[in-house]
This record gives C-alpha cells, sequence and structure tokens, in this order.
C-alpha cells in the first residue's frame, strides 16, 4: 500500500491563499490610495479654479464700485444743480412777479381821476391806500381789480369822503384789500395785454 504525504500541498496552497490575499489588500490599499489622490487632485484644481473666479469678481467688483461712486457723485451734481435752478427760477419769479403785479395795478387805475398813495403786501395780502375823485372812482377801480388774474378778491377796508379847501373839491380816501395769488407757483396764461382799463 503506497502513503502519499498531501501535508506540502496543503502548505503550499494555504501559502499561496495568504498570497492572494496579502496581494488583493495590497492593491485595494493602492486602489484607495491612487483613488484619494485623483479626487484630491480634481479638488484642488476647483479650487484653483474658485480662487481664480473669486479674484476676478472681486477686480469687477472694484470696478463696478468706482462705477458706483462715479454715479453717485453725479446725482449729487444733479440734486445740486436741480436745486440751483429751483433757486435761480425762485429768484425769477420773485423779480417778474411783483413787476407784473404793479403793472396790473397802473392798468386798473383811473387816469386823473385815482391816486395810490400807499401799497403793501404781507403774506399775499396787498393793502391799497390812496385818494379819488369819488366813490364811484373808487368802485370802478376795484372791478377792474377783480378782473386781473393776479388777484383773486378785493375787499374795501374803508372810505372816507373829504373836502380840500385849496382845491375847492371834494375827494374820497379809501384803503383796499388785495389777496393776491402765489405768483412764485403760477402765471397767470400769457395772451395779448389787455387794454388799459381808464374810465
Amino acid at each position: 500500500m503506497i502513503r502519499i504525504n498531501l501535508l506540502p500541498f496543503r502548505e503550499a496552497r494555504r501559502r499561496e491563499n495568504i498570497r492572494r490575499q496579502l496581494s488583493i489588500f495590497i492593491l485595494t490599499i493602492i486602489f484607495l490610495v491612487v483613488s484619494m489622490g485623483y479626487f484630491h487632485y480634481l479638488k484642488i484644481n476647483e479650487l484653483k479654479t474658485l480662487k481664480k473666479t473669486e479674484q476676478k469678481l472681486r477686480k469687477d467688483l472694484k470696478a463696478y464700485q468706482e462705477i458706483i461712486k462715479r454715479v453717485n457723485k453725479l446725482n449729487r451734481l444733479i440734486s445740486e444743480l436741480q436745486g440751483k435752478l429751483k433757486i435761480i427760477n425762485d429768484l425769477k419769479s420773485q423779480k417778474t412777479g411783483p413787476v407784473h403785479l404793479l403793472d396790473e395795478i397802473a392798468m386798473a387805475v383811473p387816469r386823473n381821476q385815482l391816486w395810490l398813495t400807499s401799497l403793501t403786501e404781507k403774506n399775499g395780502i396787498l393793502t391799497l391806500k390812496g385818494t379819488a375823485k369819488n366813490n364811484k372812482v373808487v368802485a370802478n377801480f376795484m372791478r377792474n381789480l377783480e378782473r386781473s388774474k393776479y388777484f383773486k378778491t378785493v375787499d374795501l377796508n374803508g372810505i372816507q369822503v373829504k373836502f380840500l379847501d385849496k382845491f375847492k373839491v371834494k375827494v374820497s380816501d379809501f384803503s383796499l384789500t388785495c389777496k393776491t395769488i402765489n405768483y412764485q407757483k403760477k402765471k397767470p396764461k400769457s395772451g395779448r395785454r389787455r387794454k388799459r382799463r381808464r374810465r
């Protein structure tokens, strides 16, 4: 009977299995290390790209900030100019408004029948004092003022008849109150110049 010793074959097979397992383990570790290195490389490249993008955006932001500063400066200049133009327009209206007002009063005065001795304006209220030949002339003067677009209301404060010894004639001293329009904000419609109202 032949006897075969199988121990060396078993030992060799066991060693082969161990070698194979070690190889698989080492290959797995190498694969993991390579994979991690590859992903690390990708992340580094992505980080570099993001940093470049950030730098570009920061440069763009600086450029935009400069533009925004210029725009804000221009807006401030525009606001200042608009304020100056408003002041100029107000000054023009204040300059021409009273001129038109006096012109309207002059046209309303009946020629050689009524004389103004005092004219004052405060807060849109115009007070006129003067002397007329008679009460009818004063009423005519009030009607002329009421026709003007520069006056809202015309009220008679008082009238007093007196005798002038020097000229031997009776006259009427009167006082009127007129409410004027705000000629700084509103101007009467321009048209043909009205004929002087003399009666």
